[in-house]
Formats: structure tokens, C-alpha cells, sequence
């Protein structure tokens, strides 16, 4: 009996083992690919000459980020989210972090979830004036002196943000204020995955910063993966 119940044990503790080595799905996925059709519009080389401690950060002139494109007419800095079919979530408490260095922001397009923390800081050594754009939320435009203390802020609405520095000119970003936690964003090879969706009807979305927004709905029943893609259609401007 005893040389059974360890038999047992043992086995119990193989299957523990391999189960967790090889979680069962929690949800289904969608995944998928953001593509362009068309010329994209060519980006423009900026020009910092007038502040010497960013330009000196970059080896060779860098361009804008409105449009940036990878191989196989692949698109980047395409959010990808779950519009419809989700509830609203309570935001985390770390902080997303957006940086002013070598007069860019890094990244281009910051995407976090309503009430979550922001933290915004200059890591150069002239002042920036970052003023968001907001539709939807409260609009505010803060001066940050080199060395001064990170600036913390929150949206309580989802919506995309337009960002500028009214100091530079060619300092343009975006937020991308999420309801949710199921969104992500494409990098230069324009895939996706957004993982963990319960059983139901979905509507994904993806938004482009010069070329607008497109949804699919997507049904999913199970464990299984979905594949979602989208394509715009862009012209030269």
C-alpha cells in the first residue's frame, strides 16, 4: 500500500509539473498583420541645427514618424485594440513613461489605459513645452526646464491624444488612452496578437495616426486563435 501511494505522489507531482510547464490556454486569441496599398508619403528629415545638444545625439539626421513602414508593405505604430465586446478595467499602478530625448519623444506613440499613471520626463538638456491635444479629457500645457522633476499626469477617458512641443516644432506624438488592456501596437513587421479573450463577439480595431481607423468583428469560442488583418489604403501627400 505504501509502495502505491508513492507511486501515486510521484505521479501527481510529474502532472503538476508538466502542467505548469504548459499552462492551458486562459482565452483565445486573435492575431494578424497591418499592411499598406499604395506610396506612402516620404518623411521629412528634421532639421535641429538650432539645438546643437539634441542634434549632436543622433550619428545622422533623423526623419519624421508619421508614417513608418517595414517589409512586405508591412505598417508600424498601428494600435490595435478591443473596441467593443469587453468591459472597461481598473487601471495598473505602474506607470507608463513618456521620454523628450534628443528632441523626439521615445516612444513616438505611448499607449496606456485610462487612470493609469503617466510619467513624463526631459532627458535633455534644453527645455520642452509638452502640450497635448485632447478631444475628450482636460487639456493642459506644462513647460520642463532641463533636470526638472518628472511631470505625472492621468486621462479618465479613452481617446487618441495628439502631442506637440510648442518649443520644437517637429516634436510630434501621440497617446493613445486604452479602456482596456487588451491592445498592443504594431512594430515594423506589422503583426499582432492580442491574447486572453473570454468566449464571445468582438470588434477589433486598428488606428493609424495619418490614415484613420478600420474594425473587424471577430467571434471567439474557445481556446482557439482568430486571424484578423487589416490593410489601408494610403496615397502619397
Amino acid at each position: 500500500m505504501r509502495r502505491i501511494s508513492g507511486c501515486l505522489a510521484a505521479l501527481a507531482v510529474v502532472v503538476f509539473a508538466a502542467a505548469a510547464a504548459n499552462p492551458r490556454p486562459s482565452g483565445g486569441t486573435v492575431t494578424g498583420k497591418v499592411t499598406y496599398t499604395g506610396t506612402p508619403a516620404k518623411q521629412k528629415v528634421i532639421d535641429m541645427s538650432k539645438e546643437p545638444s539634441c542634434a549632436k545625439q543622433h550619428a545622422t539626421p533623423i526623419t519624421t514618424e508619421t508614417v513608418l513602414t517595414g517589409p512586405s508593405d508591412s505598417l508600424e505604430n498601428v494600435v490595435i485594440y478591443i473596441s467593443a465586446g469587453t468591459p472597461d478595467e481598473g487601471a495598473p499602478s505602474q506607470a507608463a513613461r513618456f521620454e523628450q530625448k534628443g528632441c523626439q519623444y521615445v516612444p513616438h506613440l505611448l499607449a496606456f489605459q485610462v487612470n493609469q499613471p503617466l510619467e513624463i520626463v526631459n532627458d535633455d538638456q534644453t527645455s520642452h513645452n509638452i502640450h497635448p491635444l485632447p478631444r475628450l479629457n482636460r487639456e493642459w500645457n506644462r513647460s520642463q526646464p532641463p533636470g526638472s522633476p518628472a511631470i505625472s499626469e492621468k486621462y479618465d477617458k479613452p481617446e487618441f491624444i495628439l502631442v506637440k512641443c510648442n518649443v520644437h516644432p517637429w516634436m510630434r506624438g501621440y497617446f493613445a488612452v486604452m479602456k482596456n488592456s487588451h491592445y498592443t501596437i504594431t512594430g515594423s513587421d506589422g503583426g499582432f496578437k492580442l491574447p486572453n479573450l473570454s468566449p464571445g463577439k468582438y470588434t477589433v480595431s486598428a488606428w493609424h495616426e495619418s490614415y484613420g481607423e478600420q474594425s473587424q468583428e471577430v467571434t471567439i469560442s474557445g481556446s482557439e486563435s482568430q486571424s484578423v488583418n487589416f490593410a489601408f489604403k494610403v496615397k502619397e501627400y
